[in-house]
Parts: structure tokens; C-alpha cells; sequence
């Protein structure tokens, strides 16, 4: 009598991505993997009940984590996944909602609903993988490429000024803020981990150089070399002034948690002046009668 076969272990994110969808689109080497790993270990370790997380990604290379991630999951227009996501959770305040896009999809052609969402402080998780161009369109000037760094639209080097995320975050009136590097694997894990039960807008900036493009054009090494580069030339600073983040070519990196706040989500802020002025006949939003 033969004995039966073994079944093949699961694979251990298979109940939170769509393995259906694997291998990914993303270069060997390329740091998104990570982040989306540590996403899902933070689900898992959360507890996460999965029917009441969304996810919404706009347009490029981090854009199509939401068709990886085994979520309700929004893959939206360029620029716009973060109304998407405001969307969302005006019409299921229930649902935590989570956006994982670019930086050229959050902080340029979708800056003004980044700064207004945060300004509005909505209940939103918002996870900013910066690679430093647009990469999935040909490695173009981001408003995040560091000044003198090449680029396809600047072959002499950049000479913009660029964003500096946590600062413009805090200051749009984000109520967490933190950066990571992509090989800060536990440390990006803890940080969405309070980002999830963070009640408001948090802001999670994760550096992930584009391994293909920026690096190759920058002779900055490939793969896990320049990764690592960012990694260990980076200095945890915890409460750190965001006016001093900016980033560098080739220079120094803060990371860290640098705000963490309570005040009310818009939508309590809402709730709260509008029983002030109709008194019982304001029906709270999200709550019935």
C-alpha cells in the first residue's frame, strides 16, 4: 500500500495576494516586492478582517500593487487615487481604505488631492513608494528626482528643487508620517501597522530607487546594490523636523517616525459641527436612526 502523496505547502501570503497574477510585472531588483510584502505582513499581523480593507492605486509602477493584493481593489486613473480612495470611504466609512501609488502619481499629477485630503485629514492609509522618476514611462524628472541626478527629460542633470514628502505631508496636516527604506522590512511593517488603526491621514514614504532606469542611467549599480546603498547610508531619526528631510543625491537619508498626532478625521469633524448646528435633526453620517 502506497502511502499519499503530500499536498503542496500554501503559499503563505496566498489568502492576501492574487497568485493567479504572479510572477509581477516589476524588474528584478526592484523594491516595490518588499513593500507589498510588508504590507501583507502587516494584514496578517494586524488581523485584519480583509472585507473591510480597500486598496487604490493610480497609474505606473506602484500603481499595480492594487491588482496584486487580494482586496477590494481600485486601479485608478493617473493622479487620482486618492479621490478614488476619498470616494470609498464616503460611501463605506465602515472600510479602512488604503492607497499605495508613486510618487509620481501622489505628489505630481496628483498633488492638490494629496495635499487636500491630508488637509482635510480624511481617514485614509496613504504608501508613497518613492523611486525617484516616473519610471513605468521612461524614467522622466519626478518632483521628487534630487537635484543633479540624470534623467531621460534632464541627460545634464536635474536642477529642480524637489518635494520633500513628510515635510509637505505634515504640512498639509497629515496626521502620521513616516520613512522607510524598502529593505526596512520590519520597520515598514510596524509603521503600516499603526497606520492601520490610525484613525485620520497617515503617510507612509517608502525609498525604493528605480533599479532599472535612475540607477542605470545614474551608474548607481543594480539591483540589491543600490538598494542597499540607501539602506545603509540611512539614520534613523524618530520626531525628526520634517523641514530637514530633504533628500540628496547620493547624500545621507533620515528615516523614522516623524509625526504622529490625534485630531479629529474629517468625517468626525463633520459629524460634530453639524449635530452642533441642526442639533436632532442631523442624523450623524455613518449612523442611523
Amino acid at each position: 500500500m502506497t502511502k499519499a502523496a503530500k499536498p503542496e505547502p500554501k503559499n503563505p501570503m496566498e489568502n492576501l495576494l492574487r497568485m493567479d497574477r504572479i510572477p509581477h510585472i516589476w524588474c528584478a531588483g526592484c523594491g516595490i516586492g518588499t513593500v507589498v510584502t510588508s504590507f501583507a505582513e502587516a494584514l496578517k499581523k494586524e488581523k485584519s478582517d480583509l472585507d473591510k480593507i480597500a486598496i487604490c492605486s493610480g497609474i505606473g509602477c506602484t500603481g499595480r500593487v492594487a491588482g496584486y493584493v487580494k482586496l477590494d481593489s481600485f486601479h485608478s486613473t493617473h493622479g487620482r487615487a486618492i479621490p478614488f480612495a476619498t470616494g470609498v470611504k464616503l460611501a463605506a466609512p465602515h472600510m479602512k481604505v488604503v492607497v499605495f501609488s508613486g510618487d509620481g502619481d501622489l505628489s505630481g499629477i496628483g498633488g492638490n488631492h494629496l495635499i487636500h485630503a491630508a488637509r482635510r485629514n480624511m481617514d485614509l492609509m496613504v504608501v508613497c513608494v518613492n523611486n525617484f522618476n516616473y519610471a513605468m514611462t521612461g524614467g522622466q524628472v519626478a518632483p521628487t528626482t534630487p537635484i543633479s541626478a540624470n534623467a531621460s527629460t534632464a541627460p545634464f542633470g536635474n536642477f529642480e528643487y524637489s518635494f520633500n514628502l513628510p515635510y509637505l505631508a505634515e504640512a498639509a496636516g497629515a496626521t502620521y508620517v513616516a520613512r522607510w527604506t524598502s529593505l526596512h522590512l520590519r520597520r515598514v511593517t510596524k509603521s503600516m501597522q499603526e497606520a492601520l488603526r490610525k484613525p485620520g491621514f497617515s503617510f507612509i514614504e517608502v525609498i525604493a530607487p528605480c533599479v532599472t532606469l535612475y540607477a542605470r542611467r545614474n551608474r548607481l549599480g543594480d539591483g540589491l546594490n543600490l538598494l542597499k546603498y540607501y539602506y545603509d547610508n540611512s539614520e534613523i531619526k524618530h520626531g525628526a523636523d520634517t523641514r530637514t528631510l530633504d533628500i540628496s543625491f547620493q547624500g545621507k537619508l533620515t528615516v523614522g517616525t516623524f509625526v504622529n498626532k490625534d485630531k479629529p478625521t474629517f468625517l468626525e469633524a463633520m459629524n460634530t459641527h453639524m449635530t452642533r448646528v441642526l442639533g436632532d435633526k442631523f442624523v450623524p453620517y455613518g449612523e442611523s436612526k
